[in-house]
């Protein structure tokens, strides 16, 4: 799995790149379905992740995340992504 992560209008901390890549870690189980992953992290007045997987079956799936907060943000779009992936693993699964 490729990963691009990317930061818009703003520069990412040591920190925030590591929790990014802790969270990821969540989804180390889908390692060998997804092809690459796109995380871009735009703060404005609050933190919004859009993130956009592509599947090895073609499928791709996109994903959003914000809060005011970064670590809530990420939380959220991690919650919806990891629950995202389950779904597609599933589908596949069941075509088999």
């Amino acid at each position: 799995m490729t990963k691009n992560i990317s930061a818009v209008g703003f520069e990412l901390e040591q920190k925030q790149s590591e929790m990014i890549e802790k969270k990821l870690k969540r989804i180390d189980y889908a390692e060998d379905l997804i092809v690459d992953l796109t995380l871009k992290v735009k703060h404005d007045k609050e933190y919004s992740f859009d993130t956009t997987v592509h599947f090895k079956w073609g499928p791709q799936a996109h994903v959003t995340g914000s809060d005011f907060d970064f670590n809530a943000g990420l939380n959220k779009m991690m919650d919806v992504l990891d629950n995202k992936i389950k779904k597609e693993k599933d589908k596949v699964q069941e075509k088999k």
